[in-house]
């Protein structure tokens, strides 16, 4: 793809428009891109509101259609926009988005995460956060009203989903919960806010704990009892649940194959690893001597933070110019300990003008206090540089010659996830990696990845469990003792994850297949090339396309 500034064309108008559509439909995603002026409230949740998406998707697929192609860029534009809004409609059409209730990604986490985002620097700040938190009452009743959609249509999350969600819902709507600690946060510069506004802060607060209390009470009494038992979504879902997070369709059946070739062979790379470091192939008497050293330990979330923050600077320091191209504006990243304690790790990118940076987000479980950096090295490459910031942050500049919905609108997990664990073994490939310790962190979290794609595959599509957990049909106890065989993570963490897996298919797969695939097409622009390859420049034009489904990487790369 050029990467000389260039004219707009008729394909970047469309895409504009949509995108500035959608901003309007979505506040939360303006939030969420820092986009100026945000349209207020949190967007309409209900099936009417999902309808109006689907209405402009076909509109702009429409306009698509009729556009010429003038350059690469648009050729590029024209097929990521088909590929995303229709796979968007097709899960539309199944009446999949109304249904959406997990315990990471669904409503009752994206109306809460809204409030991690808010700008809280001014009273004007303060004034529009109020806003939003009178609002959540209705986002919430219109999802709702989604719910009992989905639920009359025989779509209903499995008991396990709704009722982590009802307990995740009433945690936020606590006295000690959420909203109430981010209204009892409200300051300027550290002074209390005065009288109304204050007020209309506090009463926002409690409208919003309230509704939440009401989701949860919707969850346990109305929507548990139609609940199924089982996780499985079965494996036609799955295929579309799939090609929605790749932006390409797999084998499942050749891809739960690998999945398991893929774990035997990270466990013996884990071994040989576990070696360098007590003399033993032993992989958990090399964790635990790992762990027990003062040297990769650091106690309290605070310093652990620090830690994450010293590592990230340091690693942008030693890459920019060397090994990437890291745009001046992406340089800053910060650290944060996420205000939930979910266990999770996440990046929200820098705003459209990089006024707030990007930030890698660490939702601490309860109880944890002390920290394995030996571990924890490898997600700060994954989150930042090279993994997220540098991805998102990259195609976040070219607004020269990217279009917005390319830049800021367009997010293919196969595609972000995949690269984000690709960049975990780039670093180790780069020597980023301090030590034995560290390299056997990036492949304990390799290998984790790995069993998601056994685990997630296997229970959704109904394969064969391996025969180290006995084999047969799968249940929660087999997938349970499979992730712990690969992994030694907290248990609440573990959890966690498994519920993941089995609330949201097709997701957590996305990571280790997409990084399949990016492996694969560096290969085979590697092959074309020849002796003229050049890692970097490779680099810099899969970055600057911005985030496409994974077969449009492979054309738009692989295409003269």
């Amino acid at each position: 793809m050029s990467t000389a500034p260039r004219r707009p064309t008729a394909l970047d108008a469309i895409a504009e428009d949509h995108f500035s559509a959608l901003l309007r439909l979505q506040p939360a995603l303006a939030l969420s891109v820092g986009a100026p002026d945000p349209a207020p409230g949190l967007g309409d949740r209900s099936p009417a509101g999902l309808a109006e998406l689907a209405d402009l998707a076909r509109s702009t697929l429409a306009a698509v259609d009729a556009a010429p192609v003038t350059d690469d860029v648009d050729r590029v534009t024209a097929a990521a926009l088909r590929e995303r809004l229709g796979v968007e409609l097709e899960l539309h059409e199944a009446g999949e988005d109304l249904g959406e209730l997990n315990v990471i990604a669904s409503p009752v986490q994206d109306l809460r995460m809204v409030f991690d985002l808010v700008p809280t620097a001014s009273e004007d700040d303060w004034a529009d956060a109020a806003g939003r938190l009178a609002s959540v009452p209705a986002a919430v009743d219109g999802y709702v009203e989604s719910l009992r959609a989905a639920a009359a249509r025989g779509r209903v999350a499995a008991v396990r989903q709704v009722e982590a969600c009802a307990a995740e819902a009433a945690s936020y709507a606590a006295g000690d919960g959420f909203f109430a600690a981010f209204a009892a946060s409200a300051a300027v510069d550290g002074a209390p806010l005065d009288g109304t506004l204050a007020a209309d802060v506090a009463g926002g607060a409690a409208a919003a704990a309230q509704a939440y209390e009401g989701l949860a009470a919707f969850l346990r009494t109305e929507l548990l009892p139609q609940a199924p038992a089982a996780d499985a979504c079965g494996a036609d879902r799955y295929r579309l649940f799939s090609r929605y997070f790749l932006g390409a369709a797999v084998d499942l059946a050749e891809t739960y194959a690998w999945g398991l070739d893929e774990v035997a062979r990270l466990r013996e790379e884990m071994a040989r690893t576990a070696r360098e470091v007590t003399g033993s192939p032993d992989v958990a008497a090399a964790a635990a001597a790992l762990d027990a050293d003062p040297a990769t330990v650091v106690t309290g979330a605070p310093a652990f933070r620090d830690w994450m923050q010293q590592r990230s600077d340091e690693t942008v320091e030693a890459l920019a110019g060397t090994h990437f191209d890291v745009p001046e504006q992406v340089r800053r990243l910060e650290c944060r300990i996420a205000p939930t304690t979910g266990g999770g790790i996440y990046y929200t990118g820098p705003s459209e003008d990089f006024s707030r940076p990007g930030r890698m987000w660490w939702a601490v479980p309860p109880g944890q206090t002390t920290f394995s950096t030996w571990r924890e090295a490898t997600t700060v490459h994954h989150e930042g540089v090279p993994g997220h910031h540098l991805q998102v942050g990259q195609a976040a500049v070219r607004a020269e010659v990217l279009n917005r919905w390319r830049r800021q609108g367009c997010w293919v997990s196969g595609h972000g996830e995949g690269w984000a664990l690709y960049a975990e073994r780039l670093a180790a490939d780069l020597g980023f990696l301090h030590g034995p310790g560290e390299v056997l962190g990036m492949l304990d979290a390799q290998l984790l990845r790995a069993a998601r794609v056994v685990i997630d595959v296997g229970v959704h599509c109904g394969f064969d469990a391996p025969a180290e957990v006995g084999g047969g049909a799968w249940t929660y106890g087999k997938a349970w003792a499979y992730l712990t065989s690969c992994s030694g993570n907290h248990e609440d963490v573990l959890r966690f994850e498994l519920d993941r897996y089995l609330g949201w298919p097709g997701q957590a797969p996305s990571y280790k297949v997409g990084e399949r695939l990016w492996w694969s097409v560096r290969a085979e622009v590697q092959r074309r090339e020849g002796a003229a390859f050049d890692l970097v420049a490779f680099h810099r034009r899969a970055l600057d396309l911005g985030s496409v489904g994974l077969d449009v990487l492979r054309d738009a790369l692989l295409t003269p």
